[in-house]
């Protein structure tokens, strides 16, 4: 054999090693990616959704604040007793139309 058969015989050779080896190390990559890709979509899904409840839970907060300010008035007190839960003052008679 010659010497430049040889070496188109270890040339073939390492071909024969190193592209397979190429190619599974671009699968393993391309897999390792589209992993990552997918927790990173459902991370940012996620964070739109919590900006949602966040948005909604300080609504909620804010109406829940001024709920407590409108109970430090006495008179709302007593106005919002009487309404609820039908207490009435003296002399007072509480008449309830069912709604409809």
């Amino acid at each position: 054999m010659s010497k430049k058969t040889r070496q188109k015989r270890k040339f073939r050779a390492r071909m024969l090693l190193f592209v397979p080896v190429c190619v599974g190390l671009i699968i393993v990559l391309g897999v390792t990616i589209g992993k990552y890709w997918v927790e990173i979509a459902a991370k940012y899904q996620e964070k739109a959704n919590l900006a949602e409840e966040l948005v909604e839970l300080k609504e909620k907060e804010a109406a829940l604040t001024v709920d407590v300010e409108k109970l430090q008035d006495p008179e709302y007190q007593g106005r919002y007793a009487r309404e609820k839960y039908n207490y009435s003052k003296e002399g007072e008679v509480i008449i309830r139309i069912p709604e409809e």
